[in-house]
């Protein structure tokens, strides 16, 4: 395995790894406000939003997480 292929899937395994303690802490805001009224899908966005700055604030590996996020949105493949 060549030190290009090895640098990716490392970065991929942090953007998991990454993801599934965001998504969890979206998870966690979600049940920590309960049922208020509002559809739970109409502040899943929010909760993903507020999980993901949290988590990001708190991470080393943030910056890396960033750049794997912008590199595999569509518009940086325009």
């Amino acid at each position: 395995m060549d030190i290009d292929t090895r640098r990716q899937k490392q970065q991929a395994l942090i953007t998991e790894l990454i993801e599934r303690k965001i998504r969890l802490h979206a998870q966690h805001l979600h049940d920590q406000r309960g049922q208020d009224g509002a559809q739970p899908e109409d502040l899943a966005l929010q909760d993903w939003v507020e999980a993901e700055s949290r988590v990001l604030e708190n991470s080393i590996l943030a910056p890396l997480y960033r750049k794997s996020r912008d590199t595999s949105s569509p518009e940086s493949e325009a």
